[in-house]
């Protein structure tokens, strides 16, 4: 079941002594993971950089969809933008609830992959009715033409502040970041009308609604002077 949407891979509820799983974690291993698992060490098809691990850290070469580990044998599951690519979503999902109790996924939203789509993705996702819910993108005829990413992850993220307020603010726009416990809820391929018509059509006001709260005028300043203190809280950090 679904916990809450954090804000970052940073905001999770790791307890300091559990055991936690990093799968996939390529060229950008969570920092807290005791096993990183990944299932192309030698290819850097699925990634931006080359696999890393960090000290301390133990790897395991293994397929997310039959994982070596028995039931419930972490504490947390780490799994980030790494669905997206997956060849059966169904039973990679269901590993990371049997081996973990609690986790988080993140994953590019259905708006993000039409700002910064990837031939490598297979599914485009979005979290409906507090579920995963995945389409392939052959079945909905996913196909853009013109691509965004260097705009948005060369010059935007790294030159605009106002930019970087804005993921800040709404960090679901262009991610879904999804925290669970015991199970993960998911749909495949959704049946549901309505469901599937996110996927299919463009979004009304009910639609947008759904994906995107309202705020009233006092929690969209304290969202923007959130964002603001978070961006300098970044830079302090790196520059340190």
């Amino acid at each position: 079941m679904k916990i809450r949407n954090p804000k970052s891979r940073f905001n999770l509820k790791i307890n300091k002594n559990d055991f936690v799983l990093d799968v996939g974690g390529g060229n950008n291993p969570y920092p807290r993971a005791n096993v990183v698992v990944d299932k192309y060490p030698f290819t850097n098809y699925h990634r931006s950089g080359n696999l890393k691990i960090l000290k301390k850290q133990k790897f395991v070469a293994t397929d997310g969809e039959n994982l070596p580990f028995k039931n419930k044998e972490f504490d947390y599951v780490i799994c980030c933008h790494v669905l997206e690519h997956v060849k059966n979503p169904s039973k990679f999902l269901s590993e990371l609830s049997r081996v973990g109790r609690k986790g988080y996924i993140e994953v590019p939203s259905l708006i993000g992959e039409y700002l910064i789509p990837k031939k490598s993705h297979r599914w485009v996702i979005l979290e409906l009715d507090e579920k995963v819910v995945l389409m392939d993108k052959k079945d909905i005829g996913f196909n853009p033409s013109i691509e965004f990413g260097d705009l948005f992850q060369k010059h935007l993220i790294p030159n605009s502040i106002e930019f970087r307020i804005l993921i800040k603010t709404y960090p679901d726009l262009f991610t879904v970041r999804y925290e669970w416990r015991d199970e993960i809820d998911f749909i495949v391929g959704p049946q549901d009308p309505k469901l599937h018509s996110f996927f299919t059509s463009s979004w009304d006001k009910e639609k947008i609604e759904d994906i995107i709260r309202n705020k009233s005028k006092f929690k969209q300043i304290v969202s923007f002077l959130s964002g603001l203190t978070g961006i300098v809280f970044d830079f302090i950090k790196s520059k340190l």
